[in-house]
């Protein structure tokens, strides 16, 4: 279901972008780079925080931290990662597929700073063996993310 639901939110969002199914795991950095041929730091991972009482998704590039103290200082208090129950309940997608794409509920989306570094960025697209190819700017846009500065 979450690999489907990303290809509905592109096929009526965005059509010219094609969700990339590759024959293994992308599931971490390193593997999603390896899959694709491009940097770690080019995948663009979705952390999934709950800050106070709201859930959201701050999407950076794959070979950054958070950055605790700018996270408390942009947001007011401390967060902390949802169990992996809880990613998939809110986001809808596997750990690992995590994306901002194709949400089983709305959630806030942010974009740190650190994918400007890149044209292109590649987040997952609700599967662990999918992705897709597009600028971070694009990503913003579509999602209606903020952009902050909360990585190391």
């Amino acid at each position: 279901m979450s690999l489907q639901s990303v290809r509905a939110f592109f096929a009526e969002h965005a059509p010219d972008i094609e969700v990339i199914e590759m024959n293994q795991s992308t599931a971490t950095v390193e593997m999603a780079a390896r899959a694709h041929g491009v940097a770690p730091g080019q995948i663009a991972k979705t952390l999934s925080l709950k800050i106070k009482n709201n859930i959201v998704l701050i999407v950076m590039r794959g070979d950054t931290r958070l950055d605790n103290k700018k996270l408390k200082d942009t947001f007011g208090a401390k967060a902390r990662m949802l169990t992996v129950d809880e990613v998939i309940m809110a986001t809808g997608h596997p750990v690992g597929g995590v994306c901002p794409f194709g949400l089983e509920n709305p959630l806030q989306i942010y974009c740190d700073r650190s994918l400007e570094a890149f044209e292109e960025v590649l987040p997952a697209a609700g599967a662990i063996h999918s992705a897709v190819r597009l600028s971070p700017q694009r990503m913003a846009e579509l999602t209606d993310a903020k952009w902050i500065d909360v990585c190391q």
